[in-house]
């Protein structure tokens, strides 16, 4: 039975929905007594996993059991914000009857509440260990959308779409549930368009999404916001500075304090993360074995960078640096640490999501983005074959082929990580590089 529902997942390309695309198949090829599930919505502005657990609680509910007996879990814990109500009174009305196993966590406002070591640390009391994850102590996470991926598998459907949050400066912010592969741009047409000719595009959330320079780009799988702001907003001239400019400020500017320290939810957590050693050794000249190892540790949830430092330096950025470095280099630092307590204060310390919004200038776009299920037709689509952490997929069509919505069109590994590739619409596949192009065949 578990076999064969791994394989059902996996069938269907389920991959982490929440940004990070894990393939999913994978992390619940485990035996937990807990599943975690995110409905933080850790970035602020982003709100499709609020307005799924409002519109779609009964499908969730079921799928957390589905997962739960995958994984042999004796519970099932809902964490989201005390704020979202409507998701809230869903949610409780589904688990009125009979559901003592699953129970609802309510959250505080606070950054970064979805990161997912925080959130298993809210929700049970366990700290993850250094360099680990949630498996460790025993529990699994699954974000809200995947999770409703999860049970679509077991319905027969694979993934072919995506719900996202399209804000900002556009005309009327909206939430919506688009085919896999139109562009960006047409994303944000469905929005009414951006309110100026001079913007940027920030994909994922404000805090830890990047500048998508290119509109051409596609939807993907871990897509799950669009933000449109002028391309003088603060937040994006700081987000399209360039590692170089970043490094060369940190070693001048640093002006040794801790704040970045003080305020680092993994610091807080107990995890030995001290970002002021790591700009303090960079601004030196003398990165120590040690520091880089720390690095390693960062979520790059930029609460360091947003929130703390009084000279305006990126923390986030120099780790993200380092980490790619280390990696290039093929070094994997051992960890040993495993926390039993938190560090005092940490409560004291959280971010609240407010003030963060505040902080970044982005409170007259901090309004509701209400959920519009469009049924909108695209006549191409751009499906990248990576959407996921791990391998390419491999072409299943070529050139000429006509498919059909929801056919196999490129398969995942036979060894290694990897996550199958659907067809989103029907049509004609007219190219095939790092993407398999598809066009819709009716006019």
């Amino acid at each position: 039975m578990k076999e064969e529902a791994i394989k059902t997942v996996a069938d269907a390309g389920v991959v982490g929905a929440g940004g990070a695309g894990f393939p999913t198949h994978v992390k619940l090829n485990a035996r937990v007594d807990t599943v975690i599930v995110n409905g933080a919505e850790c970035e602020p502005m982003i709100q499709v996993d609020r307005q799924l657990m409002e519109h779609e609680a009964r499908r969730l509910i079921v799928a957390l059991n589905l997962v739960m007996d995958i994984t042999s879990a004796e519970r099932g814990v809902i964490g989201l914000k005390k704020k979202y109500k409507d998701a809230i009174a869903s949610l409780e009305n589904e688990l009125s009857t009979n559901q003592s196993q699953i129970s609802l966590f309510y959250l505080d406002d606070f950054y970064p509440a979805g990161d997912e070591q925080i959130l298993v640390f809210e929700t049970t009391r366990r700290i993850v260990p250094e360099g680990g994850i949630p498996l460790d102590v025993n529990t699994v996470v699954i974000n809200v959308e995947t999770l409703l991926n999860v049970l679509n598998a077991f319905e027969g459907y694979p993934v072919v779409d995506k719900y996202v949050t399209i804000t900002g400066y556009v005309n009327k912010p909206i939430t919506v549930k688009v085919p896999l592969g139109i562009s960006l741009m047409e994303a944000l047409n469905l929005s009414g368009g951006v309110r100026t000719t001079q913007y940027s595009i920030i994909t994922g959330g404000p805090v830890m999404g990047h500048v998508e320079e290119d509109l051409t780009s596609p939807i993907t799988k871990t897509t799950k916001g669009l933000i449109a702001l002028p391309n003088d907003f603060s937040l994006i001239l700081s987000k399209k500075a360039s590692i170089k400019s970043i490094l060369m400020k940190a070693k001048m500017s640093c002006c040794q304090c801790v704040a970045c320290t003080d305020i680092c939810p993994r610091y807080l957590l107990g995890h030995n993360l001290q970002p002021h050693r790591i700009m303090r050794g960079l601004g030196h000249g003398s990165l120590d074995y040690q520091s880089l190892v720390m690095a390693q540790l960062c979520s790059e949830c930029g609460a360091c960078e947003v929130f703390a430092c009084p000279m305006g330096l990126s923390p986030r950025r120099v780790n993200r640096e380092i980490k790619l470095q280390l990696r290039l280099a093929g070094v994997k630092p051992a960890f040993s640490r495993r926390p039993d307590t938190e560090r005092e204060f940490r409560v004291l310390r959280r971010i609240p999501v407010k003030r963060m919004i505040t902080h970044l200038g982005l409170t007259k776009f901090d309004i509701p983005a209400p959920l519009d299920l469009v049924q909108y037709q695209p006549k191409k689509v751009r499906l990248p074959l990576t959407q996921h952490i791990g391998a390419p997929s491999i072409p299943l069509v070529k050139p000429g082929d006509k498919v059909a919505r929801g056919q196999l069109i490129a398969a995942r590994p036979a060894k290694g990580l990897g996550a199958n590739v659907h067809a989103s619409i029907d049509g004609i596949v007219v190219n095939i590089d790092s993407d398999i192009i598809i066009e819709n065949l009716v006019d």
